[in-house]
């Protein structure tokens, strides 16, 4: 019987190592047997959260280039060689049954490196937009899962596979009443409650916007639960009150979106895909300091199908309290929303993607 041993890379940020989890968490159900080794990169956030997750990962001396002018930036050939090569050496030492890439600079020189020992590849594209890695990536993979439609502008059409993206399976399984979760977490049942997330780390802009408005929220009775962000909870943590609860991170997320009646974020692939599973009236703010703007892409791709909101940054000042006060006011928009966001939704995607995996991994008659 063929052993299942996967490499899994992804990493950098949460929107490429959640999705890299959820996978692996597919396999072993399938595969109890079966064993995982992640790659990622030194020095980022997968190197603690996958080891607390009960995985073993190998960091390679590899980063991204950086948009602006850096000196860091003439080290990137040489990183990139010395961690193909690291590469080829744990693919040769740990012998995978395949290699699965979920995005970011790591899972480049890691899947590179598989196609070269002909070791089967499958890529997860999370974006509306393919970025420069699954780009490089695609002419050696057996098969590339997409989340947004028309990718064969960025891929061979017969490698595509339409899967949606992989998402925390708990989303899935949400019982919690908006009443019951607003009385755990201290709000008021009465009001209604903004949920403003900006990703793991936080997003500066999003934060000085909510700490800019509390005044106005509050003027419009408004609740607000502000996940800061670890790198901006001690700035904001005295502006909480009854009203306001200030996090540094939210473990619950599903009794956070519970309680939540509209939710402003950022437009990561990971963040779009578990909002349309939630089907809460959303208001995307892009980040603009991504690579091709991808995430102003992925808004567009859900504003286009009238199921979301987009605000960017560059028109905050002007515009955020008339977009808000539309959306927490206009009732019939709200179900509008939630209605057809809920239509995007692929609450299948891990089980599909690794359906895929098996099916390559299939030894051909």
């Amino acid at each position: 019987m063929k052993k299942h041993r996967y490499i899994i890379s992804g990493g950098g940020t949460g929107g490429h190592i959640y999705p890299a989890v959820a996978i692996a968490e597919e396999l072993k159900k399938r595969f109890p047997e079966a064993e995982f080794l992640f790659i990622g990169a030194k020095g980022k956030m997968e190197m603690e959260k996958i080891p607390q997750l009960g995985y073993n990962i190998k960091g390679l001396w590899i980063s991204g280039i950086q948009r602006k002018f850096d000196l860091k930036n003439f080290l990137f050939p040489f990183k990139l060689i010395f961690s193909l090569l690291q590469s080829v050496a744990i693919m040769i030492k740990f012998q995978p049954s395949m290699a699965i890439g979920t995005g970011g600079f790591a899972s480049a020189a890691a899947l590179k490196a598989a196609s070269w020992l002909s070791i089967p590849t499958l890529i997860q594209e999370q974006n509306s937009y393919a970025g420069i890695t699954n780009k490089w990536l695609a002419p050696g993979a057996k098969s590339i899962c997409v989340a947004y439609e028309n990718m064969d502008a960025y891929f061979p059409e017969a490698k595509i596979k339409l899967t949606g993206n992989p998402i925390r399976l708990n989303l899935l399984n949400q019982k919690l009443s908006s009443e019951e979760a607003k009385q755990k977490l201290g709000l008021s049942t009465g009001q209604q409650a903004v949920f403003v997330v900006g990703g793991s780390l936080g997003s500066q802009r999003i934060n000085e916007l909510i700490a800019e408005k509390l005044n106005w929220f509050q003027s419009h009775h408004i609740q607000v639960i502000w996940q800061t962000g670890q790198l901006y909870y001690e700035r904001y943590k005295d502006l909480e009150n009854d009203s306001v609860k200030v996090l540094k991170y939210i473990e619950d997320m599903n009794l956070t979106y519970a309680a939540s009646d509209v939710i402003i974020s950022r437009a990561g692939a990971g963040s779009v895909s578990e909002l349309a599973i939630v089907g809460k009236p959303v208001l995307f703010i892009p980040s603009p300091n991504v690579a091709e703007n991808h995430q102003v892409k992925n808004a567009e791709a859900i504003v286009d199908k009238d199921a979301a909101l987009m605000l960017e940054e560059h028109n905050l000042d002007k515009e955020f309290d008339d977009i808000m006060h539309k959306l927490t006011s206009d009732i019939e928009l709200q179900e509008n929303l939630s209605h057809n966001f809920k239509k995007l939704a692929k609450p299948n995607a891990t089980k599909e993607i690794v359906d895929e995996i098996e099916r390559i991994e299939k030894p051909r008659s």
